[in-house]
């Protein structure tokens, strides 16, 4: 039976500086009217209309609703369907690092999941896709199994907005302020590597906000230091509630004697609230 131990890390309390600004409304749907402003295309089923719902809001954290199609509904999260919250029965969602850099899975209930990042599954590799949102305008391109690539912006590659001009546009633009600490190195002193199983924060959380953990492991106290999120990329998160445990990877951060962790905050979209974390506790074993 390996040997487990819990180290408690005492964080001084950590929030983001805020610049307070006047509160958002939020309409129903934060994706663009404009006639060429709210289609995906796929080769297969056509178009994909993101406005006509009326339901679709993009967010730091996530997508919520569901956009049209020639064959029913694509579902951006379980909780928002038009049948409703159905997350106990499939819990699925696409989501925003805060920075337009989407990951996750949408649902389809004819051809299935729909996923915004190669990372989700198989890993990157040769298919390096990823649907990305800059300065409000979506781009890249999504994928499914039977129908292949769904593409948010003729610009592409490759390049076909002469032919046939379309993007996906919201009024959701990165305003969150973002921040993150990075915690000293830690020796678990397993000469032949231990294993992080898991993470939980105390502090607070306020509406919109974000708590966000990646772990890092090394066989030297030096690094380098890489750190990842339960997809094994710098691009996605640990997330837990305040006082939840949260399991890492089985397999990210094993078979190395030291490891660190990073805290990103995020605030809301006005800039009004950041969450607060005043202590970790780190869970690892021999």
């Amino acid at each position: 039976m390996k040997a487990e131990k819990k180290i408690y890390i005492i964080v001084s309390s950590i929030a983001l500086g805020i610049i307070f600004l006047s509160g958002l409304v939020r309409a129903a749907t934060n994706i663009s009217a404009t006639t060429s402003d709210h289609w995906a295309w796929n080769d297969a089923i056509g178009w994909i209309d993101f406005y006509n719902t009326s339901n679709i809001t993009v967010s730091s954290q996530k997508l919520t609703g569901y956009a049209s199609s020639s064959v029913g509904d694509i579902s951006l999260d379980c909780a928002t369907t038009r049948n409703g919250d159905i997350c106990s029965t499939s819990d699925y969602k696409v989501l925003n690092d805060g920075n337009g850099n989407l990951s996750g899975w949408g649902w389809n209930d004819i051809y299935g999941w729909v996923s915004f990042y190669c990372g989700n599954h198989n890993g990157c590799g040769a298919s390096n896709y990823r649907v990305l949102i800059t300065t409000g305008n979506f781009s890249g391109y999504a994928w499914n199994d039977v129908v292949g690539w769904i593409s948010f912006n003729c610009a592409g590659p490759p390049d076909q907005c002469g032919t046939s001009n379309y993007r996906v546009v919201t009024s959701w633009t990165s305003t969150s302020t973002t921040g993150y600490v990075d915690s000293s190195t830690f020796d678990t002193g397993v000469s032949g590597g231990a294993q992080v199983n898991s993470i939980l924060w105390q502090g607070s959380q306020p509406a919109g906000t974000a708590v966000r953990f990646q772990v890092a492991v090394s066989s030297t106290s030096t690094g380098p230091w890489s750190y990842k999120g339960p997809l094994g990329t710098s691009v996605d998160y640990y997330t837990t509630d305040p006082g939840v445990s949260k399991e890492t990877h089985y397999t990210l951060h094993s078979n190395n004697r030291y490891f660190r962790y990073r805290i990103t905050l995020v605030s809301n979209e006005a800039q009004t609230s950041t969450p607060k974390v005043d202590d970790v506790v780190v869970n690892w074993s021999r």
